[in-house]
C-alpha cells in the first residue's frame, strides 16, 4: 500500500465504503462504472453477461492504473478492494481476482504474472466445465489470460501442469473471493 493512502487512512478513519463503481474484467482490464452505468445493471460475469453498457468505461490512464494495482488487496470476507486514500473502493469481478499472465520459455513457462505486475508460483491447475484454466498460486486464485491458453496447453501436454477439474459455480466458495461485493453488500443491508 502506498505511504499517501496509509496517510490518508489515518487522517480519516471513517469514511463510507464504495461499491459497485469499479469492475475488474476476465482480461486484466479495469472499468470505471457511473450511476448511469449502474443503472443499465450488475457489472457482467462470465456465468452472467450483462446488458450492453453495464461493463462501464475502460481505464486507459496508466498512473491511475498503477496506482489501483498498488492498492489492490482482499479484506477478510474476500471482497476485493482498492484502497483511494481513505475510502475502499470494491471490485466487481468478472472473473476472478487474479488474471494471469504467462512467459514463455524455450521448454514452457518461465513465469506467471498477475494482471497487477506482481508475480506469482503455481501451486496448481484447474479447468471449467467450459474449458477455462485457472491457477492456484502463492498469492492467490485466478484465471488464465485468453491469449495465454496455449502456452498453459503446452505445460499441460508436456505434464508440467495436471489440472483438476471443477465446476465454475464452486471457485468463489471454494477459493475464498466475493465476485460481486455489491450484491453482498446489498444482502446484508
Amino acid at each position: 500500500m502506498d505511504d499517501i493512502v496509509r496517510q490518508a487512512l489515518a487522517k480519516w478513519p471513517h469514511v463510507p465504503d464504495c461499491y459497485g463503481w469499479l469492475g475488474l474484467d476476465a482480461r486484466g482490464n479495469w472499468y470505471m462504472r457511473d450511476d448511469r452505468t449502474q443503472a443499465l445493471g450488475s457489472f457482467p460475469r462470465l456465468d452472467r453477461p450483462g446488458p450492453p453498457g453495464a461493463r462501464g468505461s475502460l481505464l486507459r490512464h496508466d498512473k491511475l492504473i498503477e496506482f489501483i494495482q498498488r492498492n489492490y488487496e482482499p479484506d477478510s470476507a474476500g471482497r476485493w478492494f482498492f484502497q483511494n486514500g481513505p475510502q475502499r473502493v470494491f471490485v466487481e469481478l468478472e472473473a476472478t481476482p487474479w488474471i494471469w499472465r504467462l512467459h514463455a520459455a524455450d521448454d514452457g513457462v518461465e513465469g506467471v504474472t498477475a494482471h497487477t505486475g506482481r508475480v506469482a508460483q503455481v501451486r496448481s491447475c484447474l479447468l471449467d466445465e467450459h474449458g477455462r484454466l485457472y491457477l492456484d498460486t502463492d498469492i492467490g486464485f485466478g484465471l488464465v489470460h485468453t491469449q495465454d491458453v496455449a502456452m498453459a496447453a503446452g505445460m499441460v501436454e508436456s505434464g508440467r501442469w495436471t489440472p483438476c477439474d471443477v465446476r465454475s459455480g464452486q471457485l468463489a466458495a471454494a477459493f475464498g473471493y466475493v465476485p460481486s461485493p455489491q450484491a453482498a453488500h446489498h444482502r446484508q443491508t
